[in-house]
Order: C-alpha cells, then structure tokens, then sequence
C-alpha cells in the first residue's frame, strides 16, 4: 500500500516559488541571476498539495512540465488557479500528458473571470473538444465556503492583487497566498489558528500589487504563525542564503522543490 494513500497527514511541495519572469530572468546579470546556489534558481510560483491519495495542484504556469518532471508528479486530482495572469496559466496545456496517464479529465476550480480568460487563452481546447491531442479539462467554479475535493477538504479567501480579485487557499492549517498585496477584514478570520503561512513576499521595495518581505513579516507575526514560507519572490529580494541569515526562527524562505509534512488535526 502506498503509505501518502494510507495517512492521513498533509504533504506540500513547492513546484516554483520565482515571480512572473522567473530567476534567473533573461538577460540579467545580477549576483542573484548568476548564483550556482540551486535555491536562487526559481520558476514560475506554483504549489502541491497531497493527502491520503488526493493530489491537487494550484497554478499551472508556463514551467509546469520541468516541475512536473522534476517532482516525479504524473496524478493530478484537480487544479486551482489563483488567478488569470499568465504565469499561473500559461501550463495548462501540459496536462495533457497527465490526461493520457489517467485517461479521464481533470477538473480546473476557478472563478468566473479566469474561467472567461481560459475559454479565450485556451480557446482551441473548447472548439475542438474531441481531438485527441488537447488537455481534457472541466471548468468548475470554485464555492463560497469549505467544499471538497476527494480527500481534501479547503476553502477559497478572497483577496487582492492590485485591482485584481485573485484567490488563496487554506488547508487544514496551513494557507497559501500568492500575488497579493491586500487581504480584505472579511478574510482575516479564516486566517487563525494556522500552523504554516504561506504569502508572496516579491522584493523590499515597495510594489503596486505584491507584499515585500517586511510586510509580508509582519503579517506573519500579526498571526502568530509558528512558520511562515515567503514565495513569489524576484531576483530583487537577494540571494536566498544572505536572507535566510537575517531572518529569526519560523521565518523562511521557500525555494523549489521544498517538501514538509503536516499532522493531521
């Protein structure tokens, strides 16, 4: 038996935790973009979550394959996309392969307007429906309150991105947040009681529609979370080793390919 089927622990990985142009970005020769140092090299944000069998991945960005490859991924339940920006959309066409294996269609939770983006960004998949080569996918809009998928149990908070609604996600005890710089009051109440706290934390300096790493600190330790994993983040910040070195216990930077383990409550 398969033991993740067995457990009912939580499982997450992180598939990329780099901003829109990933690290290192074209062209640029700064010393994080010209780090060897494996944990500055990000792609595209993009998160794994497991539980007694269940897989669902949030955001399908243009990196999806190397990550999908990289992780030894190849069963996926369902997909969550935070929202319409093309570093959250642009792999879906790589589920294509997941398709094949599974032999079935995998369910895309999303909100009206991404559903709208989608059915343009992807309008091959919905004119041509029977050609075999396409992704199989079912658009399914994501519910008010918890709702379930297989053996996971989450629900949608709803925030902002600039002047873009954008959606994160809690399980169990632990949340994800990318692409924010808001989080409206109505929201904050789903935010107690975490375990681990996941928030985009893009550079210092200030930004339109990303929290920087000291406000995305602070809110943090406004919550009292015992962990907190900043992602999204931008060649900007600096290098992940020099950072880490500055910040105190339970504050972290997420980086690629980082895996942890939640107890079940």
């Amino acid at each position: 038996m398969n033991p993740l089927k067995a457990s009912a622990d939580w499982h997450f990985e992180f598939l990329g935790t780099g901003t829109s142009q990933g690290v290192p970005m074209i062209g640029c020769d700064c010393k994080v973009c010209q780090s060897d140092n494996p944990k500055d090299q990000r792609l595209r944000s993009s998160f794994l979550v497991e539980r007694m069998g269940t897989r669902i991945l949030i955001d399908a960005g243009p990196d999806l394959r190397q990550q999908l490859l990289r992780s030894n991924t190849h069963d996926i339940d369902a997909v969550l996309i935070t929202h319409q920006h093309q570093d959250h959309t642009a792999g879906l066409d790589e589920l294509r392969a997941i398709n094949f294996i599974q032999g079935h269609s995998i369910p895309i939770y999303c909100t009206e307007a991404v559903e709208a983006r989608l059915r343009e960004q992807y309008s091959y998949i919905f004119q041509n429906s029977k050609y075999p080569g396409i992704p199989q996918i079912d658009l399914i809009r994501i519910p008010e309150g918890p709702f379930q998928i297989g053996n996971i149990e989450l629900e949608a908070l709803e925030l902002q991105h600039a002047n873009l609604p954008v959606l994160g996600f809690r399980f169990g005890k632990l949340v994800y947040l990318t692409d924010v710089n808001f989080i409206p009051e109505s929201e904050w109440p789903k935010l107690k009681g975490l375990e681990v706290f996941i928030l985009n934390a893009l550079r210092h300096e200030a930004h339109h529609s990303h929290f920087t790493l000291s406000e995305a600190l602070e809110i943090a330790d406004r919550l009292e979370v015992p962990q907190f994993y900043a992602t999204h983040i931008s060649h900007q910040l600096g290098l992940h080793t020099e950072i880490e070195s500055e910040l105190k216990n339970g504050r972290n930077l997420a980086y690629d390919g980082l895996r942890f383990t939640l107890a079940s409550s």
